[in-house]
Protein backbone atom coordinates (compact mmCIF):
# COMPACT_ATOMS: atom_id res chain seq x y z
CA UNK A 1 0.00 0.00 0.00
CA UNK A 2 0.81 3.64 -0.76
CA UNK A 3 -0.19 6.65 0.48
CA UNK A 4 -0.35 10.04 -1.79
CA UNK A 5 -0.44 13.14 1.07
CA UNK A 6 -1.31 15.93 -1.43
CA UNK A 7 -0.90 19.76 0.52
CA UNK A 8 -2.02 22.77 -1.76
CA UNK A 9 -0.28 25.70 -0.41
CA UNK A 10 -0.98 29.43 -1.36
CA UNK A 11 1.32 32.03 0.93
CA UNK A 12 2.41 29.53 3.61
CA UNK A 13 6.29 30.74 3.82
CA UNK A 14 5.21 30.79 7.70
CA UNK A 15 4.38 27.11 8.10
CA UNK A 16 4.85 25.47 4.92
CA UNK A 17 8.48 23.85 6.25
CA UNK A 18 7.77 22.89 9.36
CA UNK A 19 4.69 21.58 8.16
CA UNK A 20 6.46 19.02 5.97
CA UNK A 21 8.98 17.80 8.44
CA UNK A 22 5.87 16.76 10.70
CA UNK A 23 4.30 14.68 7.67
CA UNK A 24 7.76 13.26 7.15
CA UNK A 25 7.76 12.47 10.79
CA UNK A 26 4.63 10.39 11.35
CA UNK A 27 5.57 6.73 11.82
CA UNK A 28 3.50 4.89 8.95
CA UNK A 29 3.17 1.16 8.38
CA UNK A 30 2.71 2.47 4.55
CA UNK A 31 4.73 3.83 2.04
CA UNK A 32 4.62 7.59 1.73
CA UNK A 33 4.68 10.60 -1.35
CA UNK A 34 3.76 14.17 -0.69
CA UNK A 35 2.74 16.07 -3.63
CA UNK A 36 2.84 20.05 -2.89
CA UNK A 37 1.15 22.29 -5.29
CA UNK A 38 1.78 25.90 -5.20
CA UNK A 39 -0.81 27.90 -5.97
CA UNK A 40 0.81 30.67 -7.39
CA UNK A 41 1.93 31.97 -3.75
CA UNK A 42 3.76 35.50 -3.88
CA UNK A 43 4.97 35.83 -0.02
CA UNK A 44 8.48 33.34 -0.95
CA UNK A 45 6.52 29.86 -0.72
CA UNK A 46 7.35 29.42 -4.19
CA UNK A 47 11.15 30.26 -3.39
CA UNK A 48 11.16 28.04 -0.42
CA UNK A 49 9.76 24.84 -2.59
CA UNK A 50 11.86 25.13 -5.25
CA UNK A 51 15.00 23.53 -3.93
CA UNK A 52 12.78 21.12 -1.79
CA UNK A 53 12.00 18.02 -4.38
CA UNK A 54 13.82 15.15 -3.29
CA UNK A 55 12.96 11.81 -3.12
CA UNK A 56 9.58 11.06 -1.61
CA UNK A 57 8.66 14.52 -2.32
CA UNK A 58 7.04 16.00 -5.58
CA UNK A 59 6.65 19.77 -5.86
CA UNK A 60 4.36 21.25 -8.40
CA UNK A 61 3.47 24.69 -9.04
CA UNK A 62 1.01 26.32 -10.96
CA UNK A 63 1.75 29.15 -13.39
CA UNK A 64 -1.11 31.03 -11.99
CA UNK A 65 -3.30 31.06 -8.87
CA UNK A 66 -6.04 28.92 -9.95
CA UNK A 67 -7.87 28.35 -6.20
CA UNK A 68 -8.11 25.86 -3.87
CA UNK A 69 -9.50 23.09 -5.94
CA UNK A 70 -7.54 23.04 -8.74
CA UNK A 71 -4.48 22.65 -6.83
CA UNK A 72 -6.33 19.74 -5.17
CA UNK A 73 -7.08 17.94 -8.66
CA UNK A 74 -3.62 19.09 -9.92
CA UNK A 75 -1.88 16.92 -7.27
CA UNK A 76 -4.25 13.78 -7.24
CA UNK A 77 -3.55 13.43 -10.87
CA UNK A 78 0.05 13.30 -10.06
CA UNK A 79 -0.67 11.22 -7.06
CA UNK A 80 0.47 7.12 -7.71
CA UNK A 81 -0.65 6.06 -3.98
CA UNK A 82 -3.63 3.66 -3.18
CA UNK A 83 -4.90 6.15 -0.33
CA UNK A 84 -5.00 9.98 -0.87
CA UNK A 85 -5.07 12.28 2.02
CA UNK A 86 -5.87 16.09 1.58
CA UNK A 87 -3.52 18.25 4.00
CA UNK A 88 -3.75 21.97 4.54
CA UNK A 89 0.08 23.71 4.66
CA UNK A 90 -0.79 25.63 7.54
CA UNK A 91 -0.56 24.08 10.71
CA UNK A 92 -4.47 23.72 11.93
CA UNK A 93 -3.94 19.97 11.54
CA UNK A 94 -2.06 17.61 13.01
CA UNK A 95 -0.24 15.11 10.58
CA UNK A 96 0.55 12.82 13.80
CA UNK A 97 -3.22 11.61 13.59
CA UNK A 98 -2.52 10.17 10.37
CA UNK A 99 -2.81 6.48 11.25
CA UNK A 100 -6.64 7.24 13.32
CA UNK A 101 -7.33 8.69 9.31
CA UNK A 102 -5.83 5.85 7.87
CA UNK A 103 -7.12 3.31 9.69
CA UNK A 104 -10.81 2.42 8.23
CA UNK A 105 -9.36 2.48 4.63
CA UNK A 106 -6.71 0.03 5.79
CA UNK A 107 -8.69 -2.20 7.61
CA UNK A 108 -11.53 -2.40 4.50
CA UNK A 109 -14.25 -0.66 6.42
CA UNK A 110 -14.32 2.36 4.31
CA UNK A 111 -14.10 4.26 1.02
CA UNK A 112 -13.41 7.42 2.16
CA UNK A 113 -12.49 8.66 6.01
CA UNK A 114 -13.43 12.48 7.16
CA UNK A 115 -11.48 13.89 10.17
CA UNK A 116 -14.15 15.74 12.60
CA UNK A 117 -13.41 18.55 14.95
CA UNK A 118 -16.61 18.27 16.58
CA UNK A 119 -16.66 14.80 17.60
CA UNK A 120 -14.45 15.73 21.00
CA UNK A 121 -11.29 16.24 19.68
CA UNK A 122 -8.84 19.42 21.22
CA UNK A 123 -9.63 22.43 19.53
CA UNK A 124 -8.49 25.79 20.24
CA UNK A 125 -10.87 28.14 20.72
CA UNK A 126 -11.92 30.83 17.83
CA UNK A 127 -14.78 32.09 15.88
CA UNK A 128 -18.18 31.13 16.75
CA UNK A 129 -19.77 32.54 13.75
CA UNK A 130 -17.31 30.16 12.08
CA UNK A 131 -18.30 27.29 14.13
CA UNK A 132 -22.17 27.91 13.39
CA UNK A 133 -21.78 28.67 9.84
CA UNK A 134 -19.49 24.92 9.56
CA UNK A 135 -22.20 23.23 10.93
CA UNK A 136 -24.98 24.74 9.61
CA UNK A 137 -23.38 23.43 5.74
CA UNK A 138 -23.15 20.47 7.24
CA UNK A 139 -26.63 19.95 7.61
CA UNK A 140 -27.53 21.17 4.51
CA UNK A 141 -24.84 19.16 2.99
CA UNK A 142 -26.47 15.88 5.06
CA UNK A 143 -29.69 17.10 4.44
CA UNK A 144 -29.41 17.00 0.49
CA UNK A 145 -27.03 14.08 0.75
CA UNK A 146 -28.62 11.84 3.49
CA UNK A 147 -25.39 11.74 4.96
CA UNK A 148 -25.22 12.16 8.77
CA UNK A 149 -21.71 14.08 9.07
CA UNK A 150 -20.67 16.29 11.99
CA UNK A 151 -18.14 18.30 9.49
CA UNK A 152 -17.70 18.10 6.17
CA UNK A 153 -15.83 21.32 5.94
CA UNK A 154 -13.05 19.66 7.36
CA UNK A 155 -9.28 19.56 5.68
CA UNK A 156 -8.82 15.91 6.46
CA UNK A 157 -10.22 13.84 3.97
CA UNK A 158 -8.84 10.27 2.71
CA UNK A 159 -9.88 8.53 0.01
CA UNK A 160 -9.41 5.09 -1.87
CA UNK A 161 -7.43 6.40 -4.85
CA UNK A 162 -10.01 3.85 -6.93
CA UNK A 163 -13.12 5.72 -5.30
CA UNK A 164 -11.68 9.13 -6.54
CA UNK A 165 -10.80 8.70 -9.88
CA UNK A 166 -14.72 7.80 -10.62
CA UNK A 167 -15.32 10.95 -9.40
CA UNK A 168 -15.00 14.38 -11.74
CA UNK A 169 -14.39 17.37 -9.96
CA UNK A 170 -14.79 20.43 -11.04
CA UNK A 171 -14.45 23.17 -8.24
CA UNK A 172 -11.97 25.67 -8.13
CA UNK A 173 -12.30 27.35 -5.06
CA UNK A 174 -13.25 25.70 -1.56
CA UNK A 175 -16.01 24.20 -3.47
CA UNK A 176 -14.30 21.18 -2.95
CA UNK A 177 -15.28 20.12 0.38
CA UNK A 178 -19.42 20.02 -0.93
CA UNK A 179 -18.79 18.99 -3.85
CA UNK A 180 -16.59 15.71 -3.23
CA UNK A 181 -19.16 15.04 -0.16
CA UNK A 182 -22.10 15.28 -2.38
CA UNK A 183 -20.55 13.31 -5.12
CA UNK A 184 -19.32 10.62 -2.91
CA UNK A 185 -23.11 10.33 -1.51
CA UNK A 186 -24.40 9.75 -5.08
CA UNK A 187 -21.60 6.85 -5.55
CA UNK A 188 -22.69 5.14 -2.34
CA UNK A 189 -19.39 5.25 -0.79
CA UNK A 190 -18.78 3.74 2.42
CA UNK A 191 -17.71 7.07 4.55
CA UNK A 192 -16.32 7.05 7.83
CA UNK A 193 -15.50 10.04 10.45
CA UNK A 194 -12.63 9.98 13.41
CA UNK A 195 -12.03 12.50 15.77
CA UNK A 196 -9.49 14.95 15.18
CA UNK A 197 -7.83 18.42 17.13
CA UNK A 198 -7.85 21.33 15.51
CA UNK A 199 -5.42 24.37 16.25
CA UNK A 200 -7.29 27.16 14.32
CA UNK A 201 -5.53 30.15 13.40
CA UNK A 202 -7.22 33.80 12.90
CA UNK A 203 -7.00 36.06 10.05
CA UNK A 204 -3.70 37.72 10.95
CA UNK A 205 -2.38 34.66 11.09
CA UNK A 206 -3.24 34.04 7.42
CA UNK A 207 -6.37 32.59 7.50
CA UNK A 208 -7.95 32.48 3.85
CA UNK A 209 -11.51 31.28 4.26
CA UNK A 210 -14.36 34.15 4.80
CA UNK A 211 -17.97 34.72 4.50
CA UNK A 212 -18.09 34.74 0.75
CA UNK A 213 -16.62 31.08 0.34
CA UNK A 214 -19.51 29.87 2.89
CA UNK A 215 -21.65 31.50 1.11
CA UNK A 216 -20.81 30.07 -2.16
CA UNK A 217 -20.81 26.31 -0.63
CA UNK A 218 -24.47 26.70 -0.50
CA UNK A 219 -24.87 26.87 -4.26
CA UNK A 220 -22.34 24.45 -4.97
CA UNK A 221 -24.34 21.81 -2.66
CA UNK A 222 -27.34 23.07 -4.27
CA UNK A 223 -25.41 23.05 -8.19
CA UNK A 224 -23.84 19.50 -7.23
CA UNK A 225 -27.10 17.43 -5.90
CA UNK A 226 -29.36 18.54 -8.61
CA UNK A 227 -27.34 20.15 -11.44
CA UNK A 228 -24.33 18.35 -12.21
Amino acid sequence: MKLSIVIPAFNEADTILELIRRVREVPLAVEREIIIVDDFSTDGTRRLLEGLAMEGIKVILHPKNMGKGSALRTGFAAAEGDIILVQDADLEYNPAEYPVLLGPILDGRADAVYGSRFLGGPHRVLYFWHSVGNRFLTMLSNLFSNLNLTDMETCYKVFRRDILRKIELKSKRFGFEPEVTIKLAKLKCRIYEVPISYSGRDYAQGKKIGWKDGVAALFHIIRFRFFD
